[in-house]
C-alpha cells in the first residue's frame, strides 16, 4: 500500500482464480468451510473454491436460470442448504443436488419475463433485498427495475421503483443507516433505517462518483468504511463513513463488479470483455476472481431467517 495526496492505494496485478466469467459477480464468504462463492450471472453458474486448498479446488453448479446473488439460511448449514436469488426472486438451492426451489416470487408485472434479479443481502432483522433489471438480451437496460424486499417466505414488497441498475444494499456499524447503489446514477444512497419498526426513511446522497466508470457491488468494513468496485474503471474505492474518497485499489482489467471480505483480504470479482474492449492484457484478465491484503476486517453478513 501506498499513500498519494492522503489517499490510500493498492494494486493488484494478477487473478487469484481466472475462470473467464462472463459476470463475476456476488462474492461470499462461507465462514463454516472456509470457502468463497460467487455467481457468473451470464453462465447461469455458482462456483466455490476452498480457501485452505486453493485455485484448484473449484466447484461450479450449472443452473437453467441466472443466478445473481446467495446468502446463509439462519441455523442451516451452507453445506446443505443456501439461499440464492433467481430470474423470479428468491430460492433455496440444495448444495448436494443443485436443485432450487422458490419461496417467494417478485410481484406480478406486466414485463415480468423481461427482468431478473441482480445484486441483494440480508438486513439486520433477518429480510432479503434484492433488486430486479432488464434481463440479458434485450437491448439497452431500461428504468424498468425495483429494489424489493422479501421477508421470511412471504411475497415480496416493492420499495423503490423506477431503477436500472440496483446493485448492493449494506448497513452501518450501527444498524441505523442502509446504504443503496443505484450503478446508471454513479450514486450510493443512504437511508434513515428503523431497528424498531424496519421503516426505511430519509433518503439523500451519501457518494457520486466522478469517473467513467459505475459504481457496482461493495461491502463495509470494521471501521465503517465502504469498499465499492467500479465498474468499466478497473478499480475498487474505499469511501469513508462521511461519504468521502480516502482509497483506492487498482486492477488490471476494467469491469470490476463486487468485493468480499475474508479476514483483511479483500476478494474481488470481475466480468468478462470481448475482444476489441480493452487491450490484449485486459481482455485475458476479466472475469476473474482477485485477492488484497487492504489490512482490515469487514463486517460479518446477517444471515436470512426464513420464518422472519
Amino acid at each position: 500500500m501506498s499513500t498519494t495526496s492522503g489517499i490510500q492505494q493498492w494494486e493488484v496485478k494478477e487473478p487469484y482464480l481466472n475462470l473467464h466469467c462472463g459476470l463475476g459477480e456476488g462474492p461470499y464468504y462461507e465462514k463454516a468451510t472456509n470457502s468463497l462463492r460467487f455467481v457468473d450471472i451470464k453462465n447461469k453458474r455458482l462456483h466455490t473454491v476452498d480457501l485452505t486448498k486453493g485455485p484448484e479446488s473449484v466447484t461450479t453448479l450449472q443452473f437453467d436460470v441466472p443466478v445473481t446473488v446467495t446468502a446463509d439460511i439462519e441455523g442451516v448449514d451452507p453445506r446443505e442448504k443456501i439461499l440464492i436469488g433467481a430470474k423470479y426472486g428468491i430460492a433455496v438451492l440444495d448444495r448436494k443436488t443443485g436443485k432450487y426451489e422458490y419461496i417467494a416470487n417478485f410481484e406480478a408485472t406486466q414485463h415480468k419475463e423481461r427482468l431478473r434479479s441482480n445484486d441483494g443481502a440480508v438486513d439486520p432483522h433477518g429480510r432479503f433485498w434484492l433488486g430486479t433489471m432488464t434481463d440479458f438480451g434485450l437491448g439497452d437496460v431500461l428504468p424498468e427495475g425495483s429494489l424489493h424486499l422479501f421477508a421470511g417466505g412471504k411475497a415480496t414488497q416493492n420499495v423503490r421503483h423506477p431503477v436500472s441498475i440496483p446493485n448492493s444494499v449494506s448497513w452501518s456499524l450501527d444498524g441505523k443507516t442502509m446504504y443503496f447503489t443505484h450503478s446508471t446514477a454513479r450514486t450510493l444512497y443512504s437511508f434513515d433505517y428503523s431497528e424498531a419498526d424496519d421503516a426505511l426513511t430519509n433518503e439523500r446522497v451519501f457518494y457520486v462518483h466522478d469517473g467513467p466508470g459505475e459504481p457496482d457491488g461493495h461491502r463495509i468494513d470494521a471501521e465503517g468504511n465502504l469498499w465499492t468496485a467500479v465498474y468499466g474503471e478497473s478499480c475498487v474505492l474505499k469511501v469513508s463513513p462521511q461519504g468521502k474518497l480516502v482509497g483506492k485499489i487498482k486492477l488490471p482489467t476494467k469491469n470490476v463488479t463486487c468485493v468480499e471480505f475474508v479476514g483483511s483480504e479483500l476478494f474481488i470479482t470481475t466480468a468478462g470483455m470481448a475482444e476489441g474492449e480493452g487491450t490484449p492484457e485486459e481482455v485475458d484478465l476479466s472475469g476473474g476472481l482477485y485477492r488484497i491484503d487492504v489490512g482490515i476486517k469487514g463486517t460479518a453478513p446477517f444471515e436470512y431467517r426464513l420464518g422472519a
